[in-house]
C-alpha cells in the first residue's frame, strides 16, 4: 500500500498540553489549503470511542494490564481501517493525538509487559502503517499532573489517577522509545507556554512537510 498522505502523531505524559496545541496546528494546516484531519486514540470513530470508554472508566480499576493493552490495540485497528488509512490514501495530513508509542510507554514499559511484547500485539493490529513523524511533548510527570489538578474542566480518567511512580515509569518509557526511534520521534519542550510550544511544533512540521513540498 502506498501512502499518499502524511501521518503525524503526538505523544506525551498526562498533562503535557497536546490537545490544545494539536488543535492550533490543525487550524494552521487548514489555512494553508491542505487536506487535513484531526483525530485521537483511543477513539476517533464510533467503535473505538466505545472501547475508550471501557479503558478509561474510573470504575474499571480491576482491569488487567494485558486486557488493557489488547483493548488499545483493538481500538487502534478499527480506527486505522475506518479512518486513518483511507485518509492517507486520499492524500490527507492525518494528525493523531496518541498512537502506538502510548501503548509501548504505558503498557509495555510502565505496566511491565515489555516494550517488544506490546509492540508485537500492535504490529498485528497496524500492519505496515507507522507515523512519518511523532512529536513528543516533553514535560516532567510532576508538572503534567499539577496541570491536570489545576484544570477543573479536564476529564479525570482512570490513568490520571495512577500513582506518581507509575507516571514516572511512563516518562522513562518514552525516553527509551526516543532512543529506539530517533529518526521518527522528535522532542519538544512542553514546559514552555502553549504559544511557544505551538510555534516550535509548527516549525518542526513546516520544515519537514511543508517547505519540502515547495522546494
Amino acid at each position: 500500500m502506498i501512502q499518499q498522505g502524511v501521518f503525524i502523531t503526538f505523544e506525551g505524559p498526562e498533562g503535557a498540553g497536546k490537545t490544545t496545541v494539536i488543535a492550533q496546528i490543525f487550524e494552521r494546516l487548514q489555512a494553508t489549503g491542505r487536506k487535513v484531519i484531526l483525530t485521537r486514540e483511543p477513539g476517533g470513530i464510533r467503535i473505538s470511542e466505545k472501547i475508550r470508554e471501557i479503558i478509561l472508566d474510573n470504575d474499571h480499576q480491576e482491569m488487567d494490564a494485558k486486557t488493557e493493552a489488547l483493548l488499545y490495540a483493538a481500538a487502534r485497528r478499527q480506527h486505522l481501517v475506518e479512518n486513518v488509512i483511507p485518509s492517507l490514501e486520499a492524500g490527507y495530513i492525518v494528525l493523531c493525538d496518541r498512537f502506538i508509542d502510548s501503548s509501548l510507554a504505558y503498557q509495555g514499559y510502565a505496566r511491565g509487559l515489555g516494550i517488544d511484547e506490546v509492540l508485537s500485539i500492535n504490529e498485528f493490529a497496524i500492519g505496515e502503517t507507522m507515523p512519518n513523524t511523532t512529536i513528543f511533548f516533553d514535560v516532567t510527570p510532576e508538572k503534567g499532573l499539577a496541570r491536570i489538578t489545576k484544570n477543573s474542566t479536564r476529564e479525570q480518567n482512570r490513568l490520571d489517577k495512577e500513582s506518581l511512580k507509575f507516571h514516572k515509569k511512563v516518562y522513562e518509557g518514552y525516553q527509551e522509545l526516543i532512543k529506539r526511534y530517533p529518526d521518527r520521534i522528535v522532542s519538544t519542550d512542553a514546559s514552555l507556554s502553549k504559544e511557544e510550544v505551538t510555534e516550535n511544533v509548527w516549525k518542526e512540521i513546516e520544515d519537514r512537510f511543508i517547505k519540502s513540498t515547495h522546494s
